[in-house]
């Protein structure tokens, strides 16, 4: 691979070398077209040249550092069986400039390439952290019987909720998976939406069933869902229940008022786990966040034993990087 260098980010210029053993990984660490290294080179402001086994990264020397510890770690986790996008590239990068960085995610890295602590395993595939926090939220879904996820969009609330849920299903340590949210209308009534009230509703609980589909093959969501081992339902059909033996999921919690908020927390039943995700800051509610049950609630009962709280930030984006970037344009340096 041969490239016109990028500009340095400073005058002074430092260079390494990085030989990596298993050649047979290299195309999946390199991308096709060698993408994987020309993403790092626009994103950390180094020039990358791939001769075999050797990697040679040029550029300022703390760029060429921070090049260093990005592409070792991403040729970790291709050997562990994890496939390089874009996502996951900014993931890493994200992540080896938090202090968290070194000391879990990358401890868990080693020993030769073997799995890591922290991950879930489904039908469909094995999930592992993107950033510090959800290696933080993943210890605490299996820690803790309530948890509340909170943060922007496209952190993996709900994504890594779901997928621990199908894992605890798989293995029998639930006999069912409860997953709501509240179907908040916005400007039109239900009533006008053609259809019986699951296809009335079905469209408010889309991102949960893709969720779904992510973990287990098609075929074994559509049988658990007949069977009722899958319970996918707006939370106005929680009310009078106690759901025992479940994981139960409370999607879009920012939309719930209080009065909602406090019947669908005393559902709680024995031998299950609730985790509660939303955005406090995006509630759809006419009286704003000020109105919001997830709010009411954090407020209410952070610090009660059992009772975990996760704060996600813009950081936590994993999504495409401007999914971060727009978080940021509409709720400031602070989100």
């Amino acid at each position: 691979m041969s490239r016109k260098p990028v500009q340095a980010q400073s005058r002074e210029r430092s260079r390494t070398e990085v030989t990596f053993d298993k050649p047979q990984l290299l195309p999946q660490l390199f991308g096709e077209f060698d993408s994987n290294l020309l993403a790092l080179e626009e994103r950390l402001g180094v020039y990358i040249h791939a001769r075999g086994q050797r990697v040679q990264i040029e550029g300022s020397a703390e760029a060429v550092a921070h090049a260093r510890e990005v592409l070792q770690e991403l040729h970790s986790r291709v050997i562990r069986g994890e496939d390089i996008d874009t996502g996951l590239i900014e993931a890493v990068i994200a992540m080896s400039s938090e202090p968290m960085f070194t000391g879990i995610a990358k401890a868990e890295a080693s020993n030769g390439g073997s799995p890591p602590g922290i991950m879930i395993r489904t039908r469909k595939k094995t999930i592992v952290p993107r950033s510090a926090m959800q290696t933080h939220y993943m210890r605490e879904l299996v820690s803790n019987d309530m948890i509340f996820a909170l943060g922007p969009a496209g952190t993996g609330k709900t994504y890594l909720a779901v997928a621990q849920a199908v894992a605890q299903l798989i293995t029998g340590s639930v006999q069912r998976l409860i997953l709501s949210r509240p179907a908040v209308e916005a400007g039109e009534r239900l009533g006008f939406l053609p259809g019986d009230m699951k296809e009335k509703v079905d469209p408010y609980l889309r991102p949960i069933y893709d969720a779904l589909y992510d973990c287990l093959p098609a075929e074994q969501v559509e049988r658990r869902i007949a069977s009722g081992e899958i319970e996918i339902a707006p939370i106005a059909f929680m009310r009078g229940r106690t759901l025992a033996d479940a994981f139960v999921i409370l999607d879009e919690a920012q939309n719930t008022t209080p009065a909602q908020m406090k019947m669908f927390l005393t559902r709680f039943g024995q031998n299950s786990r609730m985790v509660i995700c939303g955005d406090p800051n995006q509630t759809d509610l006419p009286g704003g966040p000020a109105a919001s049950g997830l709010n009411d609630a954090v407020n209410k009962l952070e610090g009660i034993e059992g009772i975990s709280t996760v704060r996600f930030s813009t950081a936590d984006v994993v999504r495409h990087p401007i999914v971060g970037r727009i978080v940021m344009a509409y709720e400031g340096a602070n989100a």
